[in-house]
């Protein structure tokens, strides 16, 4: 159910959890690129079409979540959550002044140890799933870690930001590339195909596997089921590509090509989710700390942002319409 934004509206407590919320993760190789800065939009826009959403900023080595919203840095974060100073991420929901969102802040952080342990980040995972919301957007931190790129698999939809700059594209391979063999190593759970995908990873293995095309036709004839499996696996890899900062019809285009590769070298699907145009507005907004789809609702920018979080309304009303649970989308 959509909450209300008018006078009389569902709270958070209300709402409970009528259906476990969409997690929609946000990431990208490369710091920069505008990660926060899509997340926040996609939450605000989908919080304005009356969806309960929950902002998450994961990335606690460098949190900018609370000051995209105009927000001061909350008294309690995921940081004391990764510290063991609270277990409950209910108690971490913040209000941001804006109906139907709220935010779990990332500020305060260790440095040393800016990261979830590996049974924290399950029990993360299972909190945020419990949220009494539509959509969970996690803000992931830059680079392909092993914490950043399983939160990415483990959500329903994973976003990859990426700006027309020659870095930030390689940047975008090198975090599909990570994200793809961390999925297959998750799901071939065979120690012979373990090895086998571990040595792909190598790009200059002895076997001579250069494409996961070529890695399963060696794992298909080491044993046909795990073959099966593979293929299954690969099909069930569908990151969403998003290209911020476009300039021009090339910059446009610079998606269309990422997908192409990501076919033609990893035998992945990917969706093209949209891009965003180089705004002025964007920096005013940046400068005001507040949101594009707020401050400027009418700029081209944010009517690019409404059209990738309109995609996301569409997922969520086909699931509604066929009585399905929360998952991956076609």
């Amino acid at each position: 159910m959509r909450g209300s934004t008018g006078a009389v509206q569902t709270s958070f407590e209300q709402a409970g959890a009528l259906r476990r919320p969409r997690l929609i993760a946000v990431g990208g190789g490369k710091g920069g690129v505008g990660k926060s800065f899509l997340c926040a939009n996609l939450a605000v826009a989908l919080a304005k079409s009356g969806y309960r959403a929950v902002l998450v900023d994961a990335d606690l080595a460098g949190a900018n979540l609370h000051t995209c919203l105009h927000m001061p840095a909350p008294p309690v974060s995921l940081a004391d959550f990764v510290a063991r100073r609270e277990v409950d991420l209910g108690k971490l929901l913040q209000a941001t002044g804006i109906p139907n969102l709220q935010l779990i802040a990332g500020t305060g952080a260790h440095l040393g140890t800016p990261h979830p342990t590996s049974a924290q980040r399950e029990q993360l995972i299972e909190g945020l799933r419990r949220l009494p919301a539509d959509f969970v957007l996690v803000d992931l931190g830059a680079g392909s870690d092993a914490p950043v790129v399983e939160f990415f698999l483990v959500s329903d939809r994973g976003f990859v930001v990426m700006t027309p700059e020659p870095t930030a594209v390689e940047n975008a391979y090198s975090f599909l590339h990570a994200a793809f063999y961390r999925r297959l190593c998750t799901e071939l759970r065979a120690p012979s195909v373990r090895a086998l995908v571990d040595q792909a990873m190598d790009q200059r293995n002895e076997r001579g596997i250069r494409t996961p095309l070529d890695l399963l036709r060696e794992v298909a004839a080491m044993s046909p089921q795990a073959g099966t499996h593979f293929a299954a696996a690969v099909r069930a890899f569908r990151p969403r590509l998003v290209v911020n900062q476009v300039r021009t019809a090339a910059d446009v285009k610079l998606g269309f090509a990422v997908r192409s590769v990501c076919r033609k070298y990893f035998g992945v699907d990917a969706e093209y989710a949209g891009y965003v145009n180089d705004d002025p507005a964007v920096r005013e907004s940046v400068v005001a700390r507040r949101p594009l789809v707020e401050s400027h609702p009418h700029c081209d920018a944010a009517i690019y942002l409404k059209r990738i979080a309109g995609k996301l309304e569409k997922g969520m009303a086909r699931s509604e319409r066929c009585g399905e649970g929360v998952g991956e989308d076609a």
